[in-house]
Formats: structure tokens, sequence, C-alpha cells
């Protein structure tokens, strides 16, 4: 990929007068955790690519409240929710789309509750939206052949309903791609959800996120492809706890897409 990246601000829009085709909501991994780093810069290369007119709010965005919800505080959920609603309706913004289901979640399904209104999109349905629309090419490159499963977030899948874009994508770069034995409505969680992502862990005989990698494993795919920056992290750490990180990859399809012909 190159390192030139272009990520215009809602400020720089509005200064010129002018309003972006949707809003990208870059979300607490993607701002502030390295590995999610990488997703959200192959996520804007894309969308340089395909010439989308895209912002961000920068320091203006702040965390959806989806973790304190899940943590029990509504209190603080909704001081964090009015006042991004507030940023956003300030901007007029209509369109969002996030790479974080969690975020994806939270503001398609929650916000509207506290009058924000939103069309919200996670970024393995909007590039399927491209692809759909010529907007977007994507082909095998490097990962064509590959043997790939894709694990199931649960705030885009079990709790959304979104189970074909992302396997589309993949079809797309014509993966090889193998189902684990709980998938789809099936599927286990990675052990993130539920604010878990930001706690120790509880007394058991065996980690969730150890779990769901081994059944990763016994798929015998090179590459677990995920559409979630906490699933990316549970099942990166899952690959060095049952020491496969020297065979087996997790990768978010948007790094797929990215480097598949090194756009």
């Amino acid at each position: 990929m190159s390192n030139t990246l272009h990520v215009p601000t809602m400020a720089e829009f509005v200064a010129k007068g002018e309003k972006p085709e949707i809003l990208f909501w870059v979300g607490c991994a993607g701002s502030f955790d390295d590995r999610a780093k990488k997703i959200t810069k192959a996520f804007v290369q894309i969308l340089n690519k395909a010439n989308v007119s895209f912002a961000v709010l920068g320091s203006e965005e702040g965390c959806t409240g989806d973790p304190a919800k899940r943590a029990g505080n509504e209190f603080l959920f909704q001081m964090q929710a009015m006042t991004n609603i507030e940023v956003l309706d300030g901007y007029e913004v209509q369109r969002i789309v996030t790479h974080c289901p969690h975020c994806f979640n939270t503001i398609a399904n929650e916000y509207p509750l506290l009058g924000g209104n939103y069309e919200v999109m996670h970024h393995t349905k909007f590039l399927k939206t491209l692809m759909e629309e010529g907007r977007l090419k994507v082909e095998g490159g490097k990962f064509k052949g590959k043997r790939i499963t894709f694990h199931d977030p649960c705030y885009l899948g079990r709790a959304n309903g979104e189970y074909e874009a992302p396997r589309d994508l993949l079809k797309k770069l014509e993966v090889e791609l193998v189902e684990m034995r709980r998938c789809k409505s099936n599927a286990l969680c990675c052990g993130a959800g539920g604010a878990q992502m930001f706690k120790e862990a509880e007394p058991g005989n065996k980690e969730i996120n150890i779990e769901r990698t081994e059944e990763a494993a016994g798929t015998e795919a090179e590459i677990i492809a995920t559409g979630c920056p906490f699933c990316n992290t549970m099942m990166t750490d899952g690959v060095k706890g049952i020491k496969r990180e020297g065979d087996m990859q997790v990768l978010d399809i948007v790094e797929m897409i990215a480097n598949a012909e090194d756009l």
C-alpha cells in the first residue's frame, strides 16, 4: 500500500462549504490501538482508491458509549451518546460508515432512542455496495486460492443479521472459504463483547478466544478473516495462545482487499 493517505475532517469540509458522501466513524480501537490503526489505514486507502468523498470527526469524535452501556453504566452511555449526537447533528451528518460492529450497532440501533437518526453501514456492506456500483474492483491477487475462514462478529451477525456482505467480499478475492462448525447465526463470540474486552477473565477452564481459535484452526485455514477490531485482537491473541503464529494469520477483510493488489 502507498503510505500517502488523505484523511479530511468534517471541519475542513464545512470550512469549504462542502459535504462529504459519508462520515467515516473511526472508533476507539481504530484510533488508538496500534493493530487496529492498520485496519483504519487500509479502509482509508480503499476509500481514496474508489474516489469516495469522506471525512472523519478527528478530535471531535468520542466513544459511542458501547462499553459503558454493556458494563451497566447507562448514565455514562447517555452522556457520551448525547455529546456525539450533538456533534453529528451540528454537521448535519446523514450517512456513517464504521469498521467496528460495536460502533455500528450502537449508533444505528441505540442513538435513535436519544434523537440521533442516521443511515449507518458496516464497512463490509459499504464496500460491497461500492463493488456493485462499479466504483471498487476486488480481485484475488495474492489471496487467490488461499484457505480462509471468517469469524462472524456478534454485533454484525447475530445482533444485526449481516452475514453475507463479508463473505461476498471474500469470494471476490477468489479465496477458498471454509466455515467453522459454529458460524453465522450459530457463531461463537470471540470473548470481547459486553465490555469483556476491558476486564480480566473470570475463573474457568478455558478462555473463549482460545476455544474459538481452536475451531478456526480445525478448518486448516491459513487466514482467519475478521470484520471487527475487537475480534481481531482476541483471535490474534488466540493464535498466539495455541502457538500457531507461524502458519495462521488474522486479518480484517479490508486489509485483505487493500493488500490483494497493493492498492
